[in-house]
């Protein structure tokens, strides 16, 4: 059996659809159609239901889909074996928060493909919570509780919170020196989207309809404070960027607010009343064994991130 052509007609039935599956393989789409049809021919089945606007799987396609996974995998597994590390080829899709992107990873790309040269990284950079299976990433990294979604998760460690102001900030409205004082300041908001529906997102706290709010430990458990915030915003850095510009308080990883620490344009505030720990994993899906390019991305990340967490 062609293993390419299991290959591309798993990516069609992962992502629903030939046009982002022939992207992520590198093919042309009407290349991926015919290896799939090819395939279909040898078994005699008809594998995907297509449509102009939609790709379902038959009745025999979700049947073949699970065997023809565990042959993929295992094939890479084996090919794995007898490969040494420098000649890992291939595609690597990976989304990455944006701090993290900007201030651990993309920095240290440079060496990770001098001694991986046949090796492509597609790396997306968001906050929201990106679809892996159906956007066709092979692995992600997020900060925060994760969903019970079935996927392969590792953990990663812990990234410290902090309390940040800005002094143009503390100098309109004091430097808070207690909970009580909370009262009379604002904090930035920080919501993923703007309508009724809001959602846990990277380098966040919880959102929801509830209202702005401030979270600290009590010596027991964790509590929020309701608080007031005259702006929301819906990335990492348009929260850096607003309390920079004096908009609020913030409260975020500190990892991400090192350079302005240093710089002094912005200071630290309740340092014994910050928020909790943030997990941070690397997620990828279902295969039991992903493929050595990925598997080589992932102990990357992982070795590099180690500095920036606890």
């Amino acid at each position: 059996m062609d293993l390419d052509a299991l290959r591309v007609f798993v990516k069609v039935a992962e992502l629903g659809s030939f046009t982002r599956a022939s992207q992520h393989l590198g093919l042309s789409k009407a290349r991926a159609s015919i290896r799939v049809q090819e395939l279909e021919a040898s078994l005699g089945s008809r594998l995907l239901h297509r449509s102009t606007r939609t790709v379902r799987l038959t009745t025999d396609g979700e049947q073949f889909l699970v065997r023809a996974r565990r042959l993929v995998a295992d094939a890479d597994e084996l090919a794995a074996m007898f490969s040494a590390p420098s000649s890992l080829r291939g595609r690597v899709r990976l989304d990455l928060p944006i701090g993290f992107a900007r201030n651990v990873v993309i920095p240290r790309l440079p060496e990770f493909l001098a001694n991986h040269p046949q090796l492509e990284m597609l790396v997306s950079t968001t906050d929201r919570r990106v679809d892996l299976l159906r956007e066709g990433f092979d692995c992600v990294m997020r900060v925060g509780a994760l969903s019970d979604s079935g996927l392969v998760a590792k953990r990663l460690g812990f990234v410290d919170m902090m309390n940040c102001a800005s002094p143009r900030y503390l100098e309109k409205y004091g430097t808070p020196r207690s909970l009580a004082d909370l009262a009379q300041h604002v904090i930035v908001d920080y919501s993923l989207t703007f309508g009724n529906e809001r959602v846990i997102v990277d380098y966040s706290l919880t959102f929801g309809n509830e209202r702005p709010s401030f979270e600290y430990f009590d010596g027991h458990s964790y509590q929020e404070l309701e608080m007031r915030s005259t702006v929301t915003v819906n990335s990492s850095d348009a929260y850096h960027s607003a309390c920079l510009a004096g908009l609020g308080i913030i409260q975020a990883p500190r990892s991400g607010m090192v350079a302005s620490l240093a710089s002094g344009s912005l200071v630290e505030i309740l340092p014994d009343l910050r928020a909790a720990p943030m997990p941070v994993s690397l997620v990828q899906g279902h295969s039991r064994q992903a493929r050595a390019p990925v598997r080589a991305v992932m102990a990357w990340l992982t070795e590099i991130m180690k500095p920036h967490l606890t």
